[in-house]
Parts: structure tokens; sequence; C-alpha cells
């Protein structure tokens, strides 16, 4: 009885420093990351010409804009977030894998980008990773958010609020009566990933959206992952469960035969190291944008 005791006690404490480590471990590795993006978002403004007025052509009811560049490398900067109500201020990257949404909010690629023609689809963590859009369910009807993009800075004002399963991919369709809106998404309830919270926001700035980026991906590809990015491997979380599991049987094993205060802190440090790993693998198994 006073085994199986200290093994539930044990397990708990692992389960508190999991859940601990969900928001605050995870926040250090994305404000890092942010550190970086905002570096490399302001070097691509900065290399970025002036946004090109409309041409006007010879109809005078028909204007034409410049192309819009192609799409970065998955991971890579594509705009700057601005969501003032809820305290909102973070660089997007392009992909809503598992590794790019540990950076930051992800743009889904198969969507054009804010400012641009279309429905473009920004997808961000709700619980981990610097929770970005942790308090997303407190906009409502007519809350600004601000996009800066290297073709111009974009406001949209929210106009719906929806929850859906994480398979419905509609929510990402072109919206015909709003050519061009925002649609963000993160995972609902907060702690949870049973469903997933959509804000809907329409363009309201003076010029008029831009064409969508060239080599824009099928729109197929939204239905590949839902609305939940791509999860990560059971293996590798197994195998560092395994070696931290090791790691901890080893540490008690030698302190019981030699109950010292060295002996505790020469296994305490291996065992946070290789537990800090585990949990780190094993939070990828969850939703991208949980």
């Amino acid at each position: 009885v006073a085994a199986l005791g200290r093994t539930l006690i044990t397990v708990g404490v692992l389960a508190l420093l999991f859940a601990a480590y969900q928001p605050w471990g995870t926040g250090i590795y994305t404000a890092q990351q942010q550190d970086q993006l905002r570096r490399q978002f302001s070097s691509e403004l900065h290399k970025a010409t002036p946004r090109t007025p409309p041409t006007t052509v010879p109809s005078p009811t028909t204007t034409t804009a410049p192309p819009s560049p192609p799409l970065p490398p998955s991971g890579d900067a594509v705009a700057q977030i601005r969501i003032p109500k809820i305290g909102v201020d973070d660089i997007v990257v392009n992909g809503i894998g598992r590794d790019d949404l540990r950076k930051g909010p992800g743009h889904y690629p198969a969507t054009p980008l804010p400012g641009q023609l279309g429905n473009s689809a920004i997808a961000g963590h709700r619980t981990t990773y610097g929770a970005p859009f942790g308090n997303l369910d407190q906009l409502s009807t007519g809350d600004e958010i601000v996009f800066r993009t290297v073709q111009g800075s974009f406001s949209y004002r929210v106009y719906n609020q929806i929850v859906v399963d994480p398979s419905d991919v509609s929510v990402l369709s072109p919206d015909p009566n709003r050519p061009a809106t925002i649609t963000l998404t993160t995972c609902n309830p907060k702690y949870s990933a049973s469903q997933r919270l959509v804000v809907q926001a329409s363009l309201e700035s003076p010029n008029p959206p831009l064409p969508p980026p060239r080599g824009l991906p099928a729109a197929s590809k939204l239905a590949e992952a839902g609305l939940s990015g791509d999860s990560g491997s059971s293996l590798p979380a197994f195998l560092a469960g395994l070696i931290a599991a090791l790691v901890g049987a080893l540490w008690w094993l030698v302190f019981h035969r030699y109950p010292r205060w060295t002996a505790w802190i020469a296994g305490v440090l291996p065992f946070a190291v290789a537990l800090f790993f585990f949990y780190s693998y094993l939070e990828r198994l969850l939703p991208a944008n949980y």
C-alpha cells in the first residue's frame, strides 16, 4: 500500500510539472523565436519596395495591381498581427505545422495573405507556446485586427465568431459576400482540443485588396490536417519517456543505497534534463494549435 501511495504521488507530481511546463516552458521558446522573427521581418520590410498604386488602364472602370510575391518558406515571417483589444502583437509565420506554430501564429499556406483577395486564414495556440490566441473568445463585432505585410498595412473588423468541429474546413473557404476576409482559428474551449474557435473579420482598409500570391497551393490542401495542423509522431515521445523512466529509476536506486544529499543532487539534474525532453515530445502529440 505504501509503495502504491508513493507511486501515485510521483505520477501526480509529474503531471503537475507537465501542466506547468505547457504554459511557461513552451512560452520561453516562443518568446525567443518571436525575437528572431521580428528581426527577420524588419529586414524584409526594409528591403521591400513601397506599395505601387494601381495602374489605370484605358478603361476608366478597370485597374490593375502589381502581382504579389510568392509565399516564403514554411516557418518564415509573413506578417505582423495586432489585436489591440486582447493585447496581441506577434509575427505570423507561413505554415500551420507543429514546428511553425511553436514560433507564433501560422498562416494556412493554401490561403491568401492578409490584405489580398480571398479568405486569409491564421491559426494560433490557445494554451501553449505563448498562447497568442488565448483570449480570442473575447473579440466581438466591430473589434479591430491589424496586419502589416511587405505590401502594406491592412485593417479588419470582426463580424462573426463561431465554434466548429476540428475537421470543418468550410470556414476557410472564400466568403462570396466578403471577398477580402481574415479567419482566425484556435482550439476551444481553453485547455481542450475538442472544438475550434473561429473569428472572422472583413477588410476595411481604404486601399483595394491585392491579388493573391503566385503559386498558391491547391485548396484541397486545407482538408489534409483540418483545423488542427500537423501533430507529431508518438515514437519520439515514447522513447523520451522510456529514457526518463530509466534515469529516474537509476536515481532512485542510487539514492536508496547511498542516502546522501550529494547522491540526490547527482541524480536530480540528469533526471530533470530527461524529463524536459520527454515533456517537449509529449506536448507535440497535442494538436498544433492547442
